[in-house]
């Protein structure tokens, strides 16, 4: 059965000569794996064949992680991974591909999405809350150095661990187990002292409008990102470890 979706392309694995898999976030379906044949990708414009597409150099360009495309596709309950008939670009990105830092980001952010979506089904309303990140990412020309935490933090809401501001206090703990702020330092190791625990606040008050306001040094923001990542783990036990974490922190 065919199937039409937009989808964001996560990432994408060799799998012979002639074909790759990718791993895509789809509006539709949620995360899926599917074989891409070199001479079955279409882009530059809906319905116009990509000049040099069929050579597996383009072919892979066309599919570089966090692409934004609109694709046909067909599943097989007897077979594992989906087949894809037709891709067209979704989003044509002005900035994001050219631009180092913004790269960079983006690198960690569809890693990150391959471990934390690895067992999505469909969301609609994660996915266009996806597709809007990347499209203001790609636009913004000041403040994405804290893009990759207010994203983090963001998307917990969609899988169902997002903090309880309501719980703060001024001087509170953070239980990264509970996801909620307590008076007390909890009996176990997974938690933040009251310095960190703040920062949790900052980050739940960052938007797309305002996070540029929110001054932070190279050595405050990889200590976020960890803690931050500290918590993905704990509610997502098959969460792995980031490889693009190295590149990130030297933004």
């Amino acid at each position: 059965m065919e199937e039409k979706s937009r989808c964001i392309v996560l990432r994408t694995v060799k799998y012979s000569d002639n074909k790759l898999i990718a791993d895509l976030l789809c509006r539709e379906c949620g995360r899926l794996s599917v074989l891409l044949p070199f001479n079955k990708v279409r882009g530059g414009g809906r319905g116009r064949k990509r000049s040099g597409a069929s050579g597996g150099g383009a072919w892979r360009r066309f599919f570089q992680p966090l692409t934004i495309l609109e694709i046909d596709v067909s599943a097989n309950v007897k077979q594992s991974l989906a087949r894809v008939n037709d891709a067209r670009i979704g989003v044509v990105y002005s900035s994001l591909p050219f631009d180092g830092a913004k790269l960079s980001l983006a690198f960690f952010v569809a890693e990150f999405l391959c471990y934390s979506t690895r067992d999505l089904h469909c969301d609609h309303v994660l996915y266009d809350f996806v597709e809007r990140s990347l499209v203001w990412l790609d636009t913004a020309d000041k403040g994405i150095s804290n893009f990759h935490l207010m994203f983090m933090m963001r998307m917990s809401r969609f899988l169902g661990f997002y903090p309880d501001m309501e719980s703060f206090s001024v001087g509170s703990f953070f239980d990264l187990r509970e996801g909620c702020f307590t008076s007390y330092a909890p009996c176990h190791h997974d938690f933040l002292h009251p310095e960190d625990a703040e920062r949790i606040v900052m980050l739940m008050r960052m938007t797309p409008g305002n996070c540029h306001l929110f001054r932070m040094t190279r050595e405050e923001r990889n200590r976020v990102t960890d803690v931050c990542l500290l918590f993905y783990r704990l509610h997502i036990p098959a969460f792995g470890v980031m490889k693009t974490l190295d590149v990130l922190r030297a933004l």
